[in-house]
């Protein structure tokens, strides 16, 4: 089954891999015909189709074209104006197909009336729909209804919910036949329709990777009546004597990405640095030179009052700093707050059992010392390694890589967008930065992190576009942005990698 945002990802991943919705929308009129025929000789036959907005009404017009030629007496009625950029696109071939089909414009529902014919095409209201039909649909459904011929609903009945199977009274279609696209949607599951799937040319690629359909659907425009607090509060816990740019630079980033509020928590002086970077940042200084354990209780109040800790960018490795870790994660464990473990803290806690709100950015080294093996260098064997020690540890894995791997234990994601400049030291950090605000945002961690780890990618790609292997990580953060204001856009300009043979 897939879900009406699921399925509308897929078909702008699907465009910017090459395969236009146009494309896909002349492949499922073509399939609807198809489905038609089998069941019935259409040639000499009257068929009627009710033409509503959107793309399911373009599918409507495709079909209806194919249908008159295979000699059926077509007539297409309009149920007002269509505004998307393929419907119209058919609807204009439909208008000069003047003798093979009669193009009914409706003005008025009274104009609307019970008819009988062989075959009528409900292409009115798709997957965009929900709540209760308005006029003209809601007499149109009932005209529908109550008229004689095979009844054909494209994609899902109008008037019901894609995603929920709602529907009003008897405000809904009731066909002898759906033919939906792909996959069942989740609402239509919820009826005993007779459904038939048709493919309609979406490549695997599509819903294998991570594309900027992805991004569209799941990240939502900021409201007007947003205040503060409203888009995540973000804590990074990392930093040691010896390194303060780490933290630094995924606190940056999960401002880039849209957090409101992001604390950083450090070692007293290395925490003044870190202040000294950027006023953006909430600077919080713990007592002592590195992370230990007796900093637990300064930073529980910061934990409970953020909505996603992220934890181990440059806390390094001392004895102290590996205890602290332990015991910091336990207690994110204890009270199951969302959280992103990587590097120094990752390494120290190797082995642990975590639990599902928990996102970890192993590179190829770091998965061998927190697993206890080493990636396969084959692409399908790592995907497979990947799912396995997820499902393991109880969290979703992000495997950094020539390809990028995630997975939650059950399904997995690729990522192919990165670049070679990538290698510089300071691109994980920005990785979870982005990562971590997206779950502050509550997005579920694998979305989170297969979008996070797309978005970052990109990012670092318009950098190398402009500055080739010369990128630091503050040209990613600058590039977040445009990114995630214009993923389709971004998208053209990656570098690609061709890698699964």
């Amino acid at each position: 089954m897939i879900s009406v945002n699921e399925m509308r990802a897929l078909e702008i991943n699907s465009s910017a891999l090459g395969v236009p919705t146009l494309l896909l929308m002349e492949n499922a009129g073509r399939s609807v015909k198809d489905e038609i025929i089998k069941r019935i000789d259409v040639n000499g036959k009257l068929v009627y189709v009710y033409v509503g907005h959107g793309g399911k009404g373009g599918d409507g017009l495709v079909a209806a074209r194919h249908l008159a030629g295979e000699g059926a007496k077509v007539t297409v009625i309009l149920l007002g104006e269509n505004k998307h950029e393929d419907a119209l696109f058919n609807q204009n071939a439909i208008e000069e197909m003047d003798y093979s089909i009669n193009l009914i414009r409706i003005k008025d529902v009274s104009e609307l009336k019970p008819i009988s014919a062989d075959v009528l095409i409900d292409a009115m209201l798709g997957t965009g729909f929900s709540g209760r039909p308005r006029e003209p649909f809601r007499t149109a459904i009932k005209v529908f209804n109550e008229s004689k011929g095979f009844k054909v609903s494209i994609d899902v009945p109008s008037g019901l919910d894609a995603d929920t199977g709602n529907v009003y009274d008897d405000e809904y279609v009731k066909p002898d036949l759906v033919i939906t696209f792909h996959d069942v949607k989740t609402g239509l599951a919820k009826h005993n329709f007779n459904v038939v799937v048709k493919k309609i040319g979406i490549p695997p690629e599509a819903q294998i990777y991570v594309g900027p359909g992805d991004v569209i659907v799941n990240i939502k425009s900021r409201p007007f009546t947003a205040k503060k607090g409203d888009n995540g509060r973000v804590l990074v816990i990392g930093g040691s004597y010896t390194f303060s740019g780490a933290p630094t630079l995924a606190a940056m980033a999960a401002l880039r990405t849209g957090a409101d509020l992001v604390y950083v928590a450090a070692p007293e002086e290395t925490a003044k640095i870190i202040a000294g970077y950027s006023p953006d940042l909430i600077s919080i200084k713990l007592q002592g030179k590195n992370i230990s354990p007796d900093n637990l209780n300064e930073l529980k109040p910061w934990i409970d009052k953020s909505d996603v800790v992220i934890i181990g960018p440059g806390m390094g490795l001392s004895e102290e700093t590996v205890e602290a870790s332990k015991l910091i994660v336990s207690y994110l464990k204890e009270k199951r707050k969302p959280a992103v473990i990587d590097a120094d803290a990752l390494k120290a806690i190797s082995g642990f059992e975590l639990y599902d709100k928990v996102v970890i950015t192993p590179h190829a080294g770091e998965f061998k010392i927190f697993f206890g093996e080493e990636p396969s260098k084959n692409i399908r064997e790592r995907i497979e390694q990947v799912i396995n020690n997820a499902r393991k540890c109880k969290c979703v894995v992000l495997l950094k890589g020539f390809v990028d791997v995630i997975s939650n234990g059950v399904e997995f994601k690729l990522n192919k967008t990165g670049n070679p400049g990538m290698t510089v030291g300071g691109s994980g950090d920005t990785l979870t930065g982005i990562v971590g605000t997206l779950m502050a945002q509550k997005l579920d961690p694998f979305k989170a992190a297969y979008i996070g780890v797309f978005v970052n990618s990109l990012a670092g790609s318009l950098a190398y576009n402009k500055l080739g292997a010369h990128l630091t990580p503050t040209d990613i953060l600058i590039e977040i942005p445009n990114v995630l204001n214009n993923p389709l856009e971004a998208f053209k300009k990656k570098v690609y990698k061709r890698v699964i043979t």
